[in-house]
């Protein structure tokens, strides 16, 4: 293990050398499931073949020109993410915090292009976009945010899911450009945003002339058994951040605008060296076949249903379990008490998941599962929240 890099993981003692479908070998031969999938980012499992053939192809032939020229690739990805979601444009980078920022310039652009001195972006308590400076402010997390200030100006906080209080700050701020927030939260605790609440929103920014801006880098391509969360609602954003589950493991990101948004940027607005490249455009356009070939869509929303539904019945008359609750394959359990050391639990069985929130069990399990992975799921998670509960009571 190495002194030389920086002390900004508390990494967990385990190393994995392989993988394959929803499964990762570490350095001693174990096996594990994965429902993590790096953070729902690998969709496709691991070492999905059409996934291998797409990037060494592509590897084979040209990995990165920079956005100087045309990039076909780049050109072609940005017509599929258009079509399946109904925006104009693509700008592409490499992570989602980057897309969020993209988002976040857009705003003040537009903003400024309509004489607003101080444009004002309206995000939510709990909310986590990233941890660039202006994603970092745009988060509503303290606990991310301490030490870094000064944090930027230009955001209205407001309570998750509340309507009125978006109605709030219409009625008192006149600097408000924009309002960003993620269909379900997943650093927040897997919050799901009512469809209702969308339908709303989308009416309020009309009327006022806000961008309605959706952080979809965990709740897009697929995530919750549609290509885009905000697609249960009917509602259509003006900008869209993505990410993740994407480049399945190869980093790339987008920000999606339509209408008016979509020409706010001119050249040298924004940019980026290493953005929509031949390699991670290549990944994610197999990402998008793949998807498509094997009706994962489907899959997601079958599976997510099972596991809900498997776990609500293996805990229901289990005293300290609040709520199940999720999207797609995004599912949180939420626990009345801090649950962390779970994480560790489930690793010495064999099982990959996640705590965040301090008290919500997260899995975002690769959207290739099947029933012999969601029984296992189950039966090893719900086994291990009954002993957990048990023993802290």
């Amino acid at each position: 293990m190495t002194t030389h890099l920086m002390n900004t993981y508390a990494r967990q003692p385990v190393a994995f050398v392989r993988g394959e479908g929803a499964y990762l070998w570490d350095e001693s031969g174990k096996r594990y499931l994965d429902a993590v999938a790096g953070v729902a980012v690998n969709g496709l499992g691991h070492a999905h073949p059409k996934l291998v053939k797409a990037i060494s192809e592509q590897a084979a032939t040209l990995i990165h020109t920079s956005n100087l020229y045309r990039i076909p690739k780049q050109e072609e990805l940005a017509d599929r993410l258009c079509a399946l979601s109904g925006m104009d444009k693509a700008f592409f980078c490499n992570s989602g915090c980057e897309a969020n920022e993209a988002a976040i310039k857009l705003a003040r652009l537009y903003g400024h292009g309509k004489g607003i001195e101080v444009p004002t972006i309206i995000v939510m308590e709990k909310a986590f976009h990233g941890r660039t400076m202006g994603t970092l402010t745009a988060s509503g997390s303290r606990k991310i945010q301490a030490g870094f200030e000064p944090l930027l100006s230009g955001f209205a906080r407001v309570p998750f899911g509340d309507i009125e209080a978006i109605r709030q700050v219409a009625e008192h701020n006149k600097s408000v450009v924009a309002v960003l927030v993620e269909v379900v939260q997943g650093e927040g605790g897997i919050n799901v945003l009512p469809s209702a609440y969308l339908v709303e929103l989308r009416q309020i920014c009309d009327a006022h002339g806000w961008l309605l801006m959706l952080d979809e880098v965990q709740t897009g391509i697929a995530r919750t058994g549609t290509w885009f969360g905000f697609q249960h609602s009917g509602v259509v954003p003006d900008v869209m951040a993505l990410a993740k589950g994407l480049g399945s493991g190869v980093p790339i990101g987008a920000c999606l605008a339509r209408g008016e948004a979509a020409e706010v940027f001119k050249p040298g607005s924004h940019g980026s060296t290493f953005g929509g490249n031949p390699l991670a455009c290549a990944t994610a356009l197999a990402t998008l076949d793949v998807i498509e070939e094997e009706n994962l869509l489907e899959n997601v929303r079958l599976r997510g249903e099972a596991i809900r539904s498997g776990l609500r019945q293996a805990l229901a008359s289990v005293p300290g379990v609040v709520d199940i609750r999720g999207e797609g394959l995004m599912i949180g359990i939420e626990l009345d008490r801090p649950c962390t050391e779970l994480v560790t639990v489930a690793r010495d069985a064999g099982v990959l998941i996640n705590v965040t929130a301090d008290t919500v069990i997260r899995l975002v399990p690769p959207l290739i599962y099947g029933e012999a992975e969601v029984n296992v799921l189950i039966a090893a998670v719900s086994g291990m929240v009954k002993n957990y509960l048990q023993q802290a009571a």
